[in-house]
């Protein structure tokens, strides 16, 4: 079967990595439709924004798959109302546009945090209780794209992808600025470390992505996580060992006293405008568990990267090897 994609905010992280693998698929036939430029494909790239009813009018065809990876997802966008805007109004009006070319395939990536601070191992069935606008729109999204499968059930095919946090090779998000403190010696253990992380390859989501193109009609929908789920002690023990470094971890900052600062970050950036690396929303991140489990194996997919690989594979193009013509990709 071949397939016809509209490859919506395809110029970010994962998009480039599914565009990647798309163009080595001869069935697949990919645009990119982006409000920025693809850095990596940029011969591919439509730009259009997905608040426009005519951008995506004048770009999604008659019986094109969708892909929708578009959002709004830092903790500090501005003003907040995007968030509503983007994630809200743009699964609206895609699934607008859906019904008039007669799209009966949508994939859209929403993102674990529509369950908030989760017990550990919340799987597909958990609670939803977002702690954030990021994980509030992001699960009403959800609900606008089950209406419009809801309309033509035993026709359209709905993908809900909830990925865990995503790292991989060229991303400047949080799990990098992790690595960073470590390969350069300034990192502090905030807590016991003893709290667990799932995380996701993004060669592994854009896989499942793929993946998920041969699924039949009705509403699917799966955490993304790449096990086994270190706890921040194996994970910083682990980064230090493929450097090369001494595998002791030292000093520890109490939680209490790092989310403290984490005030004072807060409080310095709400007087100057100013961006600080240090919050105390992602001091309280970094303390908590976020350990999720997913249906994803009933599928009979086989992630093609282990996770430990994954992370040596990162490690290594980041901090060992010089990499300095790759595009960047900066996400939290």
């Amino acid at each position: 079967m071949s397939f016809n994609i509209k490859l919506i905010g395809g110029s970010g992280f994962i998009g480039t990595r599914l565009f990647r693998r798309f163009q080595s698929n001869a069935r697949m036939s990919v645009r990119i439709f982006d409000k920025n430029q693809s850095s990596a494909y940029p011969e591919s790239v439509v730009i259009g924004d997905v608040r426009s009813l005519r951008d995506l009018r004048d770009n999604i065809s008659d019986g094109d798959t969708i892909i929708n990876l578009a959002a709004e997802h830092r903790d500090d966008v501005s003003p907040l109302t995007l968030y509503d805007e983007v994630n809200v109004g743009g699964a609206q009006n895609i699934c607008t546009v859906a019904r008039e070319r007669g799209v009966d395939r949508i994939i859209f990536t929403s993102t674990v945090a529509v369950y908030g601070f989760a017990p550990i191992g919340t799987d597909e069935s958990g609670k939803i209780a977002p702690f954030n606008n990021y994980g509030r729109t992001k699960y009403e999204a959800e609900q606008i794209f089950k209406a419009w499968q809801s309309e033509a059930p035993t026709e359209r095919t709905l993908v809900i992808i909830r990925p865990t946090v995503v790292f991989g090779e060229q991303n400047r998000g949080n799990v990098y600025n992790l690595l960073r403190q470590i390969a350069s010696g300034r990192f502090l253990m905030v807590g016991s470390g003893e709290n667990r992380k799932s995380m996701a390859y993004v060669e592994n989501v854009a896989a499942f992505i793929e993946y998920s193109l041969s699924f039949k009609p009705g509403v699917h929908v799966f955490n993304f996580i790449d096990k086994p789920d270190f706890t921040m002690n194996q994970l910083v023990i682990s980064v230090k060992k493929m450097l090369g470094r001494p595998e002791k971890i030292g000093f520890r900052v109490p939680f209490a006293f790092g989310f403290a600062i984490g005030k004072g970050f807060d409080l310095v950036a709400a007087l100057t405008g100013k961006r600080f690396s240090i919050s105390s929303i992602r001091i309280k991140k970094f303390c908590a568990n976020s350990v999720y489990n997913t249906a994803i194996d009933k599928t009979g997919f086989v992630p093609p990267v282990p996770l430990e690989r994954a992370l040596e594979q990162t490690i290594r193009n980041e901090f060992i090897e010089q990499h300095n013509d790759e595009p960047l990709f900066f996400s939290e």
